[in-house]
């Protein structure tokens, strides 16, 4: 008994692990994409696609963000009771759910464009983009669907690998059309007289690359699905459930369990598009010029946040993986899997993230200028001002999965409503008052994110009876990190000194950081050689420590 819950717990992180490895993947793939879109587009014209990409993403949370989660969560469910026909109906049900509510969340988001864009965001030159990247919102509700059956299943890899495609087509093609379009917008820009089609054509050019990764990654996941067909008929041959559930039942449970993760994953990300929107007719009411509320608002968006979401990718993976495991346990009545698997998930995040808001604080002005060869002082003063808020986005990302998991639909909901009503009075006051311009943006994050992390802490305390082991997983990480950041500072500034280059003292710093932090970990005991060994390469690190005799 003790063997097989040692293999579903090492499972459950490999599983995890696949997942959070693709995503850092992706978004490592994502920033690297920043770079040249950048350099096409300009700070002015990354605003532009960031508007687009906001109101896009909001809704995707409308119509298909939650899908995944909510389909892994039911097929979890029935495969733990052995009902795989069941778990195909879910399949069935969501797919024609996803069809519906996808293709009217694209007609109204290509419809409202002017609208959203011009009239809520203050920012009409981005209509283009938006309409352009609109039918991506159907391609996108099949494809949740699909990733959340196989999360179900227990097996991350056809998202992982989907993931990584995806991202891949939209950077080769998004940078294309972004090049060839920027160059036409600038001749339209001749002939009318105003110098911002150039950078308006190319974020529609750039959202492009969205829809035709779209529809490439829904072809890959379909070819998965046929050749899975063959051995999900064989399973549910077994299957002699005799009460099969009607889809007037499936889509009213579909419905029953999508709206709560809906309302908490909409009102959790919502804050990006509220922050906009704030920000920039505040701006323009005090007096500011849209150059420059533009050029600010797409360095926030363009560098500060593209860097601060490849750590906060680990927190979302873990998220994602945790939900169908967590519902399995709870519909077994495992509570102590529920809690032991909290107490890692947790710990897993914290260990991983911690150190990269570090590194980001003492590397923020090298980092900035090795991506975006942008030696000025205001995007590394955003980085070193925000690093923080890596750790509290992903602890409140992995907690809203945890209460979902636990079948608390409702209480992220209400947690992040009571976050995202005091975040924006917050905004508003150091706008108004404090005149911080977009620094404000940034402090009313981390308010926002650690109001999340405190009331979902209580919430799982509550409703758990569980409480977060405090100094392995935060004080020793925090300690190990202090103690890396200062080594990573000191190794630049010696080695810029001696070789006068940036790049290669960046990332030679950032490896002797990796190193220094893991050492540090080990010694203090942050974890011991069972836990290590649960992690990516575990076994490799395990074996190097003791040779190190750090462990």
């Amino acid at each position: 008994m003790g063997t097989g819950r040692k293999r579903r717990q090492s499972n459950y992180l490999v599983q995890g692990s696949i997942l959070a490895a693709a995503s850092i993947i992706v978004r490592l793939i994502g920033a690297v994409y920043r770079i040249p879109l950048t350099r096409i587009l300009g700070d002015r014209g990354n605003s532009y696609y960031s508007c687009a990409f906001e109101l896009y993403s909001m809704m995707l949370l409308i119509s298909s963000y939650s899908l995944p989660l909510a389909v892994s969560k039911l097929v979890a469910a029935r495969i733990g009771a052995g009902q795989r026909k069941n778990a195909q109906r879910i399949y069935k049900g969501a797919m024609v759910f996803a069809g519906i509510i996808g293709t009217v969340i694209a007609v109204i988001t290509y419809l409202g464009a002017d609208f959203f864009t011009g009239k809520i965001l203050s920012t009409p030159e981005s209509a283009m983009a938006l309409k352009v990247i609109a039918p991506a919102i159907v391609l996108v509700a099949f494809i949740g669907v699909y990733r959340g059956y196989f999360q179900g299943m227990g097996t991350m890899m056809p998202t992982a690998v989907s993931q990584i495609i995806e991202q891949v087509v939209k950077t080769a093609v998004g940078l294309l059309a972004a090049y060839y379009m920027v160059r036409y917008g600038m001749k339209i820009s001749a002939i009318l007289g105003s110098e911002v089609w150039g950078a308006a054509y190319g974020a529609a050019g750039a959202t492009f690359g969205v829809v035709a990764a779209s529809l490439v990654t829904m072809l890959f996941l379909m070819w998965i699905w046929s050749l899975y067909r063959r051995v999900n008929r064989r399973a549910m041959a077994k299957d002699h459930t005799r009460k099969q559930e009607s889809y007037k039942e499936v889509y009213r449970i579909l419905f029953l369990t999508i709206v709560p993760v809906v309302l908490s994953t909409a009102v959790y990300n919502i804050s990006g598009i509220l922050d906009q929107g704030v920000f920039k007719n505040l701006m323009y009411a005090n007096g500011f010029e849209a150059a420059m509320v533009d050029t600010q608002w797409g360095i926030f968006s363009g560098k500060f946040k593209v860097l601060t979401n490849i750590p906060i990718a680990i927190a979302s993976a873990m998220a994602a993986s945790t939900v169908p495991v967590l519902t399995r346990a709870m519909a077994e009545g495992a509570t102590g899997i529920v809690k032991k698997r909290t107490d890692l998930s947790i710990r897993f995040t914290m260990i991983l993230t911690i150190p990269c808001a570090a590194g980001f604080f003492a590397l923020a002005a090298p980092v900035q200028q090795l991506l975006f060869h942008d030696s000025s002082e205001l995007p590394a003063q955003l980085l070193r001002l925000g690093a923080v808020s890596v750790v509290f986005y992903s602890l409140s990302t992995l907690t809203n999965g945890i209460l979902q998991g636990i079948n608390r639909m409702r209480i992220p909901v209400r947690n992040a409503a009571i976050s995202l009503v005091t975040h924006l009075a917050f905004l508003v006051l150091l706008l108004q008052v404090f005149h911080m311009d977009i620094k404000a943006v940034i402090w009313a994050n981390i308010f926002f994110s650690l109001m999340m992390c405190i009331l979902n802490g209580l919430a799982i305390r509550k409703h758990m009876g569980y409480r977060q082991e405090i100094r392995r997983t935060f004080v020793i990480p925090a300690l190990s990190s202090a103690v890396m950041g200062i080594a990573v500072f000191l190794i630049y500034t010696g080695l810029m000194k001696l070789i006068k280059s940036n790049t290669v003292s960046v990332l030679i710093a950032i490896v002797l950081g990796a190193l220094i932090y893991m050492c540090v970990l080990l010694l203090l005991k942050g974890v011991n050689e069972q836990e290590l060994q649960n992690f990516p390469k575990g076994n490799l690190i395990a074996r190097i420590a003791k040779k190190m005799h750090i462990l």
